[in-house]
This record gives structure tokens, C-alpha cells and sequence, in this order.
């Protein structure tokens, strides 16, 4: 309001002085112009009069005769008794005088202003004091041939009331000033009311803040005008925010899918990317990233490089089914990605990762799993039958003998017992994923716990640990399952990675959906021709590796299948400095 009434101020101070400025010019060229004509009307009348006198004294010659004096008749050619006659030389000399009887003894006129004025230019008026009379006259002299001809009317009360501007302008003037204060008042108020109102919406669009659509302006043209802006505004943002809750919906849409997709501007911007393209480019590549515009420096990804330096050449305005498009297949790792590339209209464009290694994985996986698993029974199923027809065949064997075959027959089942828990697990996972409750599990409490299990086993191998978990980092997960993860982690290194390492654990990212996790040692790591089969069922590096130290040669297929089922991903390699690392994500809801 205090802002309302200063700019209601300001305006009405603005408008109003001009029209004061204005005003006044009018005024005073109006009171100048009618004393001009005022003083041009009581000129013409002593002009006539000395007009008269002149014609009267050419007439009669009385000035080449001498005799202005003893006639004295000129003043009886003047009907008003206040109007003085004076005749003067060329050289100032008072020849007659119509108020003065004594003329001669008056000083000389030269210099007198109305003489010196008609001298030059013909008629001189002059208002002054008269020494002589000692009264204040309004002088007109008119310049002739041998003579001046002064005319002098007395400059009274009544002389100056009507040289005088007439009051009755004045006061229309005023009148008028005060309807136009009382006009420009009002109408300054509603111009203020709409500019005011205006800048207000004006600071809170400007802030993002909410903008009240029914904004009531003033009835007149540029209260109409603020009511469309504000409708127009309020529109745009309708239309805004509608794109981006469709933004926010393809983006959901987005990281809902198996696919890695991103969308980039034609300058090779990222506009969108979802996690799943983040993981994809990361696992193509050999370094860690977050960065989706990284693509662009992979060595794999050339051929969109390519594609898009020779695009220029390329036709855009095409129907959707014919966008310039490119598609080939990376093999990583044992991993097949499908890459497709496609260019729309404005040379924005969109590149799709598939990755298309799952399903012949798994096609693979389930052929391979009966003969894995008759194999992987055969071995302690057939050790526990030999020990036991060795104790059948020989009752009487020796007592020690006996009882080394009973505990190795029993460490047979123990390992038979393992394996088909692993399996059952594992079969759970796959097809049983909804009986397992998942509810928020700190990451950090769980890898504690894992750790301190191990602690006897991690300082007989001297092997020392950094975890790099935040307490917060929750995840929606299973904690029996998860346990299995950095368990089965945790075992493979100190079963394989050998004496005197450091096992690192670190959350290195976070996202919207997902928190990514990295599991490393500084041990021997893996061959690489093994790396791609590492988390296959059975798969053993070495034969007789994992019967030796007393595996199942599930932990890692376990470990894949639970982050799967907590709808993460993982990979693996080999770290540059040595030892083996394990990249994967686990999803906060």
C-alpha cells in the first residue's frame, strides 16, 4: 500500500508539474498579450490625437508662422481634459505645452525616453514621472518633419486598472487547473493501481513465486492489458509445468527400463540419461564415470563419433520410421551390448544400450544346470558311498582307520549339505524372489557384522580392511541376502587372493534410484579369460580348486542373483595395480 501511494505520488507530481509549466506559459503569454493590446489601444488614441495636432499645425501653418503660442487653441482640439499636448523641436526645445503655461522655462525634452524612442523609430511610449507637473503620465510621442508631437494622458487609478489583464481569465484559468488536478488525481490513482499490481507480478514471476490468477486490476485499458499478461503468464506456466511432469514421467519411464538410454543436444549435451546407461558405459569402459557425455571418449563408441561428425550430410526431415539411424554390437568382458543411435529433426538424438548377454545367459544357465549339479553331487555322493562299503567290507577294520572314514564320509555330507543349500538358495532367488521381505537395511551394519565374523580368518592371513560406507546409506533390501553378498565376497578373497592384502568396500555414488557399491582387493586377481565366467554356476578358475578349499563353487552366482533381485547389476575386472574389483549398485527403493 505505502508503495501504491508513492507511486501514485510520483505520478500526479509528474503530471501535474507539466501541466502547471504549461499552464503558466499560457497564462503569462495570455496576460502579455492582452497588456500589449491594452497599451496598443491607449497608444492608438494619443496617436490620433497627435495625428489631430499634427494636421491641425500643418493646416494652418502656425509652426512656420510662429504661432502656436498665441493661438494656445491646440488644446481645445483634445476633447479630454486629461490629455496633455506637447510640441517639441528637433533639438529637445518645448515650443507648447497644454499643461504648463510657463512652457518656455522647461528644460530641454532631447533626452526624454518616448524622444528618444520616436527619434529612431517613428512613436516612443514611456511611463514616467512628470518633474514638471509632478505627476505620473503614460507618454506618446510621434516623430513629423520639423517637430515631435508628444501626447500624454495621466497615468491615475483608472489608466492603470485598464492596462490591467482581466481578473475573469485568471479565474477561468484557475477553474480549469482545478478540474484538470481533480482528473489527473483519479486517473493517476488507477494508473498506479495497474503499475503497482503489475510490478508486484512482475517481482514474483521474477521469483518463481505463486502468481494469483484472479489478480483484480482497474476497469480501464491497461488494467486489461496486466489481466492478459497475467492470463498469458499463468498459462505458460501451466504448460510449463505440465512439461516438466511429462519430463518427470518419461525419466521415471525411463529408469524403469532394462535399457541404457540417453538424450543429447545437438551439441552433444546430455538432456536425459537413466542409471542404467550411467552402468552400461561403465562397464564398456575402464574407467568409473558419471558422466553420460563420457560416451563420447570410449574407444567402443567410435562409430557414434563417426556417425554424428558425417550427420550434417544426412537428411533429418524424414517420417519417424526413416531417422537417420546407426546400430552395431560391442562385446565387452564377455558381454554383448546393443548400441543404437538415432538423429531426429532438430539433430538432437537419442542413443539405446541393450544389453543382450541376460537372456542367452540364461539359456545357456539352464542346459548347463542339470549336468552341473548331477556332477557336483556325483563327487561327495561317491566318497560317502566308498567310505561307507569300506567299513561294510571290513567290520573288523582297525579302530583309527574307522573312525578317519567316518569323518571323512561326514565331511563329505557336510559338503553335500553346503552345496544343496547354495543350490536352494540360489533356486529361491530366481524363482521365489517375492517370499524374501525386503524393508530399509543399513549397508554399513551389515558389512560391520560380515567383517567382525571374519576377524579371526582376516588376521591369521594378515589381511587388513577399509570400509568407506556412510552410516545413512540405506537401502530397500533383504538383510539375510545381503550378508550372502559381502560374505561370499569376503570368502573369495581370503580363500583365493592370498596373505598380506587390503580388502576395500566403498559407496563411490549415488543417484535418484540407485547407490553404487565397489568391492576390491589388492590380491592376485583374476585371468582374464576367466573374468567373464566368474559368477557362471560351478564355473571353478582351476580344476579342483574349489573342492580343495572347500567351496561350493556358488558364492559368486549367489552373489549375482541376489543384487539382481535388489534390482541392481554387477561386473567385474581386474584392477591396473593388481587384485580383482567387483562393481555394483543396489537400489534405494
Amino acid at each position: 500500500m505505502k508503495a501504491h501511494h508513492s507511486f501514485h505520488q510520483k505520478t500526479f507530481f509528474y503530471f501535474i508539474s507539466v501541466f502547471v509549466v504549461f499552464t503558466s506559459v499560457i497564462l503569462l503569454f495570455q496576460l502579455n498579450r492582452e497588456k500589449h493590446y491594452k497599451i496598443a489601444r491607449l497608444e492608438n488614441t494619443l496617436e490620433n490625437t497627435t495625428e489631430v495636432i499634427h494636421n491641425y499645425i500643418e493646416f494652418n501653418h502656425l509652426y512656420s508662422q510662429n504661432s502656436l503660442v498665441p493661438d494656445d487653441v491646440l488644446k481645445h482640439l483634445v476633447p479630454e481634459k486629461n490629455i496633455r499636448i506637447t510640441i517639441i523641436s528637433k533639438k529637445g526645445k518645448v515650443l507648447y505645452d497644454s499643461f504648463v503655461e510657463n512652457f518656455g522655462a522647461m528644460e530641454n525634452h532631447f533626452h526624454r525616453p518616448e524622444i528618444q524612442i520616436a527619434l529612431f523609430s517613428e512613436k516612443g511610449g514611456n511611463i514616467r514621472h512628470s518633474k514638471t507637473t509632478n505627476q505620473d503620465f503614460y507618454y506618446y510621442a510621434h516623430n513629423y518633419n520639423n517637430y515631435f508631437v508628444r501626447a500624454a494622458i495621466l497615468y491615475n487609478v483608472e489608466v492603470q486598472n485598464f492596462l490591467k489583464a482581466n481578473r475573469f481569465f485568471i479565474v477561468f484559468i484557475l477553474a480549469v487547473f482545478l478540474i484538470v488536478w481533480f482528473v489527473t488525481n483519479s486517473i493517476t490513482k488507477q494508473l498506479s493501481i495497474s503499475l503497482i499490481k503489475l510490478k508486484d507480478f512482475a517481482i514474483r514471476a521474477g521469483k518463481n513465486q505463486q502468481i494469483d490468477e484472479n489478480i483484480e486490476f482497474p476497469d480501464n485499458e491497461l488494467g486489461e492489458i496486466g489481466a492478459q499478461i497475467v492470463k498469458l503468464y499463468s498459462n505458460l506456466q501451466k504448460a510449463k509445468d505440465e512439461i516438466v511432469l511429462e519430463k518427470e514421467r518419461i525419466f521415471n519411464h525411463m529408469n524403469i527400463l532394462n535399457e541404457g538410454i540417453s538424450f543429447f543436444k545437438p551439441n552433444r549435451e546430455k538432456m536425459l540419461a537413466n542409471s542404467h546407461f550411467i552402468q552400461y558405459i561403465n562397464i564398456i569402459s575402464d574407467t568409473s564415470t558419471i558422466s553420460a557425455e563420457h560416451i563420447f571418449n570410449i574407444p567402443e563408441f567410435r562409430g557414434i563419433n563417426n556417425f554424428l561428425n558425417e550427420s550434417s550430410a544426412i537428411d533429418t526431415s524424414l517420417p519417424n520410421n526413416e531417422l537417420p539411424q546407426i546400430e552395431f554390437t560391442i562385446n565387452k568382458n564377455e558381454r554383448y551390448f546393443n548400441v543404437l543411435c538415432i538423429i531426429f529433426a532438430d539433430r538432437s538424438f537419442e542413443v539405446l544400450i541393450t544389453d543382450i548377454t541376460r537372456p542367452e545367459k540364461r539359456r545357456l544357465l539352464k542346459q548347463q544346470l542339470t549336468s552341473n549339479i548331477a556332477h557336483e553331487l556325483k563327487t561327495p555322493l561317491a566318497s560317502i558311498k566308498g567310505y561307507i562299503e569300506t567299513l561294510m567290507r571290513t567290520p573288523n577294520i582297525d579302530r583309527k582307520k574307522q573312525q578317519y572314514f567316518i569323518e571323512r564320509a561326514y565331511a563329505q555330507a557336510e559338503r553335500l549339505n553346503l552345496l544343496l543349500n547354495d543350490i536352494s538358495l540360489l533356486n529361491n532367488i530366481e524363482d521365489a524372489g517375492e517370499l524374501f521381505e525386503f524393508k530399509p537395511v543399513n549397508v554399513k551394519t551389515i558389512v560391520t557384522e560380515v567383517v567382525e565374523n571374519f576377524t579371526s580368518r582376516l588376521e591369521e592371513k594378515k589381511i587388513k580392511h577399509n570400509i568407506n560406507i556412510a552410516d545413512k546409506v540405506v537401502v530397500n533390501g533383504n538383510d539375510s541376502l545381503l550378508s550372502s553378498v559381502f560374505q561370499n565376497l569376503i570368502e573369495n578373497s581370503v580363500k583365493y587372493a592370498g596373505e598380506n592384502i587390503t580388502i576395500e568396500i566403498n559407496n563411490y555414488l549415488e543417484d535418484k534410484k540407485f547407490h553404487y557399491f565397489s568391492y576390491s582387493d589388492t590380491g592376485v586377481g583374476i585371468p582374464e579369460k576367466h573374468l567373464h565366467r566368474v559368477f557362471e554356476r560351478f564355473y571353478r578358475i582351476e580344476a579342483g580348486r574349489t573342492r580343495e578349499t572347500g567351496g561350493t563353487g556358488l558364492g559368486l552366482s549367489i552373489v549375482k542373483n541376489a543384487i539382481l533381485l535388489h534390482k541392481g547389476d554387477i561386473s567385474v575386472r581386474n584392477k591396473p595395480g593388481g587384485g580383482v574389483e567387483f562393481l555394483f549398485t543396489l537400489a534405494k527403493k
